[in-house]
C-alpha cells in the first residue's frame, strides 16, 4: 500500500502490553489518515466515557501524504474525546515529528488505559519500549526535550507535555519540535491523565509512493506556483501576524473579551512591530516553501526570552482580548504557554473572561490573590499563565476553561463567556464577518477557526481555491447573512477535513491549491487512478460527518450549534462593524439543508448511507 506504512501500534498503558495491527487500504481510502482515521478509531471509546479516565483513547495519526516529500505534508493529528468539550476532540501539528514517527514504520499509535507511573514511549524503526519518566515529570517542554535528546541522541524527535498536561489543565496541549503545538481541545490533558510524558521517535524507513517521477513533477510545479503567491510572500515577511491589520481595520479584532472589535493600539503588536523589534529569523516545517514561523528574541527585562512566535492567535488572545499592547509581554506569555504546554487561544481567552469578571466585581482581589486582574495589565496576564499551568490559587479555576468557569461563577457570566461547545474562539469577531459565526457554531470541536478557514474570504477578500469553482471567489459582503453562506461553510469544512486527513498544511492545501490538483498528488502517491476531485470532496464530507456522529453519540444537537449572547444580542459598540449582531438561525437552517442533516442537526440515515458510514458503531 503506497503512502502508508500499513501498521498501527496499540499501547495499553495500564498493563504495558503493546501490539501491532494492520491498516487496511479500504479504510485509508475512506478516511485518508490524520483526523479521519483518528475519528474512525475514536468510536472504540465507550459512550459516556470520562475524557480523563482510562476508557478514553489518545490517538496519534499521520496522513496519507505525510513524509512523501510533498510540500508541507509533514503533519499529524492527535484525537481523543475532549476534556474541554466532552465531545469529539482533535489537534493538528506540524514540524518534523509526524514524518520522523511515520518513518519508524507505523502510521499511528493508539494509547489506552492509564499507566501506574509516569512513562514515555520510545519508537525506533519499529522497536517500541515503554520507559520510566519519573525524572521528567514536572519539567517543561523544552527541558524534557533536551533531556531526552541527551539520553537517546539528537536524531530523536520528541512530542511531550509540560506541567499543564500533568496538572490536567483542560486546554493543555502537546508540543513537538520544541514549539510546534497540537494545541486545541485538551489533548495534553488526556496525555497527562494517562501519565504519558512523551513519545520519542527515530525512523529511517522510506514512505513508498506509486509514481515517484510524477510526484517529483508535481512537487516542482507546486513550489514554483507557491513562490509567486502573494499570500506566501506575506506569510514569509510577517508570519501569521500578516492578517492582524486587515482584521482590525474591519472591526473584527476581539478586544477586552469581545466588548469591542477594534484594538486602538494595534500598531504596537502587529506584524511590522514584531518584525521591527523582535524578529531574528524565520523557519519552516517539513518540506515547507512558505516558512511562516517567526524566530524572536526579547533581549532584556522581565520578559527576556528566545522563542518561536508569537503567532496571530497569540497576539489576539494574549494581546487584544486582554487589552494588552506590550509586545514583549505577549511574546513571553506565548513562550510560557509553549513550555508549560497550554493552548494559547484558550489561555488568553480565559484570562480575558476573568478580567471582565474582575472589572464587573464578580471576581475580587481576594479571589485573585491580590492581583489587579484588569484589562491592559500585562504583568497580571503573565502571572495568570503561571498560575493556570500550576493550578495555583485562582489559576485552578481558570484551568477549567471559560465554560466551566462561567458555570461555577454564574451571575449572568454566560452572556460573555466566549466559547462554543466549551472551546474558546480564535481572534475573529463574527459581528464583523457573519460567516465566521456560522463556522464557529457548527465546528465539530467547538469554537474553532480552522475547521472552516473562511477568514480568507471574509476578512482578506481573497479567492479560496480549494472550494468548488462557483463559490471560490469572495463574492459576499462580510456583513451578509445570505443562506448561500451555509454552503460555503459546509464545503470549506469538508475540503479542510480532507486536506488535514492527507497530512498537509492548510495554507498550501487550502489557500494555494485547487481540489483537482490535490487529487493528482494523491494519485501519484497511491496509484489510485480514479481518485479525483469528487472523491476528494466526498472523503472530506465523510470525515466531517463521522466526527459529527461522535458528537451526536455524546449528546450534540442543534442546541450546541450556537454562539454566546454577546455575539447574538449585543451590537458592536463602535468601528466599522458598529451596530452589528449575528443572526445565526437562518444561516444555520440553510447549513443543515446543505449538509443533509435534519433540523436538529443530526445526519440523516440517507446521508450516512450515501457516505458509507452506516456500519459504524454509533452507540
Amino acid at each position: 500500500m503506497f503512502g502508508c506504512m500499513g501498521k498501527i501500534l496499540r499501547v495499553d498503558l495500564s498493563s504495558g502490553k503493546m501490539a501491532e495491527e494492520e491498516v487496511k487500504e479500504g479504510e485509508v481510502r475512506k478516511f485518508l489518515g490524520c483526523r479521519g482515521l483518528g475519528a474512525r478509531y475514536l468510536f472504540e471509546v465507550k459512550k459516556g466515557a470520562d475524557p480523563l479516565g482510562p476508557e478514553n483513547k489518545l490517538i496519534f495519526m499521520t496522513g496519507l501524504l505525510t513524509g512523501t516529500g510533498f510540500p508541507t505534508a509533514g503533519r499529524y493529528d492527535t484525537v481523543a474525546k475532549s476534556p474541554q468539550t466532552g465531545f469529539y476532540g482533535h489537534a493538528n501539528s506540524a514540524g518534523f515529528w509526524g514524518v520522523d514517527f511515520k518513518r519508524t514504520g507505523f502510521d499511528g499509535i493508539i494509547f489506552e488505559g492509564i499507566s501506574p507511573r509516569p512513562v514515555y514511549l520510545l519508537v525506533e524503526d519499529g522497536r517500541v519500549e515503554l520507559r520510566g519518566a519519573e525524572h521528567l515529570w514536572g519539567k517543561g517542554v523544552h527541558e524534557t526535550t533536551r533531556i531526552l535528546k541527551e539520553e537517546l541522541g539528537e536524531k530523536f524527535n520528541v512530542a511531550c507535555i509540560g506541567p499543564a498536561g500533568e496538572n490536567l489543565v483542560r486546554y493543555a496541549s502537546i508540543l513537538n519540535d520544541l514549539n510546534r503545538a497540537a494545541g486545541r481541545c485538551g489533548m495534553g490533558a488526556v496525555m497527562g491523565s494517562k501519565r504519558l510524558k512523551a513519545v520519542a521517535v527515530r525512523g529511517t524507513k522510506k514512505v513508498e509512493v506509486a509514481d515517484p517521477d510524477r510526484l517529483k513533477e508535481l512537487i516542482r510545479e507546486t513550489v514554483e506556483s507557491v513562490s509567486q503567491n502573494m499570500l506566501k510572500m506575506s506569510l514569509e515577511n510577517f508570519g501569521t501576524e500578516s492578517g492582524f491589520d486587515m482584521v482590525n481595520a474591519q472591526g473584527g479584532m476581539p478586544t477586552k473579551n469581545w466588548q469591542e472589535g477594534v484594538f486602538p493600539s494595534g500598531e504596537k503588536i502587529n506584524g511590522p512591530a514584531l518584525a521591527d523589534r523582535l524578529l531574528v529569523g524565520n523557519k519552516g516545517c517539513y518540506a515547507c516553501p512558505i516558512r511562516c514561523a517567526r524566530l524572536t528574541e526579547v533581549k532584556s527585562g522581565p520578559y527576556a526570552c528566545k522563542t518561536e512566535g508569537p503567532e496571530y492567535e497569540s497576539v489576539g488572545a494574549l494581546g487584544s482580548m486582554c487589552g494588552v499592547d506590550d509586545l514583549e509581554a505577549i511574546t513571553y506569555a506565548h513562550h510560557l504557554c509553549n513550555d508549560y504546554g497550554m493552548d494559547v487561544i484558550s489561555t488568553g481567552s480565559t484570562i480575558a473572561f476573568a478580567m471582565e469578571c474582575f472589572e464587573r466585581g464578580i471576581l475580587t482581589k481576594e479571589d485573585t490573590g491580590g492581583i489587579e486582574l484588569r484589562f491592559g495589565n500585562a504583568e497580571a496576564m503573565v502571572q495568570m499563565v503561571h498560575r493556570i499551568a500550576r493550578r495555583e490559587g485562582i489559576g485552578n479555576l481558570l484551568a477549567e476553561g471559560t465554560k466551566r468557569m462561567s458555570e461555577k461563577l454564574g451571575r449572568g457570566t454566560e452572556r460573555f463567556a466566549m466559547h462554543s461547545k466549551g472551546l474558546e474562539f480564535a481572534a475573529y469577531d463574527p459581528r464583523a464577518a457573519k460567516i465566521v459565526g456560522l463556522s464557529y457554531a457548527t465546528s465539530n470541536r467547538g469554537g474553532c477557526h480552522i475547521d472552516a478557514y473562511v477568514q480568507l474570504q471574509a476578512f482578506i477578500g481573497a479567492p479560496h481555491p480549494i472550494l468548488p469553482e462557483d463559490i471560490r471567489d469572495p463574492f459576499f459582503d462580510p456583513r451578509s447573512e445570505d443562506p448561500i453562506l451555509g454552503r460555503v461553510v459546509k464545503e470549506t469544512q469538508d475540503a479542510y477535513a480532507a486536506v488535514e486527513g492527507l497530512g498537509m498544511c492548510k495554507f498550501l492545501g487550502g489557500w494555494m491549491m485547487t481540489a483537482d490538483k490535490v487529487a493528482e498528488v494523491v494519485q501519484a502517491v497511491t496509484g489510485w487512478k480514479d481518485f479525483d476531485e469528487r472523491e476528494f470532496r466526498r472523503c472530506g464530507e465523510r470525515i466531517y460527518n463521522l466526527e459529527r456522529m461522535f458528537g451526536v453519540r455524546e449528546g450534540v444537537n442543534r442546541s450546541h450549534d450556537t454562539l454566546p449572547k454577546r455575539l447574538l444580542e449585543e451590537p458592536h459598540p463602535s468601528g466599522p462593524a458598529a451596530g452589528e449582531v449575528v443572526h445565526l438561525e437562518p444561516m444555520l437552517e440553510a447549513y443543515y439543508r446543505y449538509r443533509g442533516w435534519d433540523q436538529n442537526g443530526i445526519p440523516t440515515r440517507e446521508k450516512l448511507a450515501e457516505l458509507d458510514l452506516l456500519d459504524l458503531p454509533m452507540g
